[in-house]
């Protein structure tokens, strides 16, 4: 089946559960999906249950569609993601993002949960995404193209949305959250860096590294949306100091800021509900 086929049907049956607008969409990271407790009024629907949905197999990834209105914006909220090292093709881990765009939403927040990798960068920083290195291996935007799916070679000179980036400083300066700018690097994972390649993501011009978000950003700016991306840093990793690390630590860090990520996403929202 092609992918547009799929992309059809799943949006089919999301539109079926909740026949209205949507505003925007939202990709909760590991342990940050708390938020998802604020929708009002909200349709739940587990990935299970979408036609050609992927299953969540990773810990602290709910696996549900939340479907409501959160700070006067009707969301698409995403509890959790599928990623390209449970075995998902590229294709397969972005299919919510074109169901998103063909149920009419044209911006995303994307989250994540990633390591820094520069000294002044602290376990529990909250991070503003300005830029990414693939570094994956694969991109979702190979295979024949059908322009339902996009631009065939969409630009990326501004992958992450310039308004919607002031849009979230403005809110953290006002919610008194520091929110630091990182060059986020994607890798297949899963497992976590050695030195040699911590001292190389630092020479490339990295400041965080992460499992995901790359390919979902990928796809929508080959759709045309606006993306803003967020990163929860949940360890620390640097070359002359190098520490264990587990996917345990990084849930427990992700859920200690939830409450200041819940405020900025809350606040962010928002902003882009007055804007409408």
């Amino acid at each position: 089946m092609t992918v547009k086929n799929r992309v059809l049907q799943a949006s089919a049956h999301v539109a079926a559960r909740f026949p209205r607008p949507l505003d925007c969409g939202l990709i909760l990271g590991t342990g940050l999906g708390d938020i998802a407790a604020a929708v009002d009024k909200p349709v739940i629907i587990p990935y299970s249950e979408i036609p050609h949905f992927p299953q969540s197999t990773v810990a602290f990834h709910a696996g549900k569609l939340v479907l409501g209105n959160l700070a006067g914006q009707a969301v698409f909220l995403m509890q959790g993601r599928f990623h390209f090292y449970e075995g998902y093709s590229m294709q397969e881990i972005t299919l919510p993002v074109r169901v998103m765009h063909q149920l009419g939403i044209r911006k995303v927040m994307i989250t994540n949960a990633a390591g820094s990798i520069r000294p002044h960068l602290l376990p529990g920083t909250i991070a503003e995404i300005a830029d990414h290195i693939n570094l994956m291996g694969d991109n979702p935007l190979i295979g024949p193209h059908d322009p339902f799916l996009g631009e065939r070679f969409p630009d990326m000179s501004e992958p992450y949305s310039v308004a919607l980036r002031q849009l979230l400083r403005l809110t953290a300066s006002e919610e008194n959250i520091d929110l630091p700018r990182v060059v986020y690097a994607a890798v297949s994972g899963p497992s976590y860096e050695t030195a040699a390649e911590i001292h190389m993501l630092q020479m490339i011009g990295a400041d965080a590294v992460g499992m995901s978000t790359v390919p979902e950003v990928l796809v929508a700016r080959q759709l045309g949306m606006q993306v803003v991306g967020l990163s929860v840093l949940t360890d620390q990793s640097l070359p002359e100091a190098m520490q264990p690390i587990s996917h345990q630590m990084v849930s427990d860090i992700s859920r200690q800021v939830n409450p200041q990520v819940t405020r900025l996403i809350l606040g962010f929202l928002a902003k882009l509900e007055r804007e409408k």
